[in-house]
């Protein structure tokens, strides 16, 4: 079997090349994907291989490339379309929500949108405004896409994948400041399902949930807290719409805790829905409320502060402390 240490970026390539490799119909669409292989390099060298049809320079314009890319699906192609940053989608958006995600339901299943938008997401690389973004509740909440937030190198690679060959419209979310993480990414393996949650940490006294960038952040309040005598469970969301809780709700009735943690802000975050639905399912087995650690309900601030803004080690471990008290 062959196996390869892989960044996160580096298996994103690895992945979209053997997407294009195994159907003729994908195509790549972004600014800059081309020649310059993408601001975070994640499309290097594949304009030169697969030629400028198949990679396409767009111009500066999100929604120019989204409302290319329904015109490419209806006619039988895979587009993939890079969003530069996770903030300049907004130009793109009322695309996104009023034709990719409904065009399947409004012609009655006889026009799939097989379209992959991939979003750059997250803070923690010190960019400046509009750069460092979580938008996925906005798309979580819309009907007809999907939404998969990505953690690791094999997820990426495989992931990546995964969603290209899905009939549906899907929101690709990377973590940005995750791009240069390393780990072994077998390239022949049979990988787990797109739309699906991982434990990735064994514990007993309170359940962690996260996805995408936050995924370390929470392993790494697991070790700390392993040193204090407190064992967490770590689950990997993968995917948050649709949202796979059947590992969480396992997990929850057996510690009777649970902690959501995500970097967009908390005020209507991914954390409230997931916090809602654990109520309802799990209540009876609950010790302690559902707590979530989020962003600030403010906009993200200048890249001196972030440090401050994002969710780190302490702030989860405070929310353990939180629970652990009831």
């Amino acid at each position: 079997m062959s196996t390869e240490t892989l960044t996160i970026g580096k298996a994103l390539n690895l992945g979209l090349r053997r997407a294009m490799e195994d159907d003729a119909k994908v195509v790549l669409m972004g600014e800059d994907i081309g020649k310059l292989g993408g601001v975070f390099r994640i499309t290097d060298g594949l304009q030169k291989d697969f030629g400028e049809a198949r990679v396409v320079d767009t111009p500066l314009a999100e929604a120019g490339i989204l409302g290319t890319a329904v015109g490419l699906a209806m006619r039988g192609y895979r587009p993939v379309c890079e969003i530069q940053f996770d903030g300049f989608v907004f130009p793109a958006y009322n695309q996104i929500v009023t034709q990719v995600a409904k065009i399947h339901a409004r012609s009655k299943g006889t026009m799939p949108m097989p379209i992959v938008i991939r979003i750059p997401f997250g803070g923690g690389i010190g960019a400046v405004e509009h750069h460092s973004e979580s938008p996925e509740a906005y798309f979580a909440h819309t009907a007809g896409l999907k939404v998969v937030a990505v953690s690791n190198p094999v997820d990426a690679y495989w992931g990546i994948q995964q969603a290209i060959a899905h009939p549906d419209p899907v929101v690709f979310l990377e973590p940005k400041r995750r791009y240069w993480e390393k780990a072994e990414v077998h390239l022949d393996a049979t990988p787990d399902p797109l739309f699906g949650s991982r434990v990735v940490r064994g514990g007993d006294d309170v359940t962690v949930l996260a996805y995408g960038p936050m995924v370390k952040t929470a392993l790494q309040a697991a070790e700390a807290a392993a040193e204090e005598g407190r064992s967490l469970e770590v689950i990997d969301l993968r995917t948050v719409s649709p949202l796979d809780l059947d590992p969480v709700v396992e997990s929850v009735r057996r510690t009777g805790r649970c902690i959501v943690v995500h970097e967009a802000p908390t005020t209507l975050g991914l954390g409230s829905e997931i916090a809602a639905r654990i109520t309802e399912t799990c209540f009876h087995s609950l010790e302690a409320p559902v707590l979530r650690v989020g962003g600030y309900d403010t906009p993200y601030p200048p890249s001196k502060l972030e440090e401050e803004y994002l969710p780190d080690l302490d702030r989860v471990l405070d929310a353990v402390d939180r629970s652990m008290g009831f």
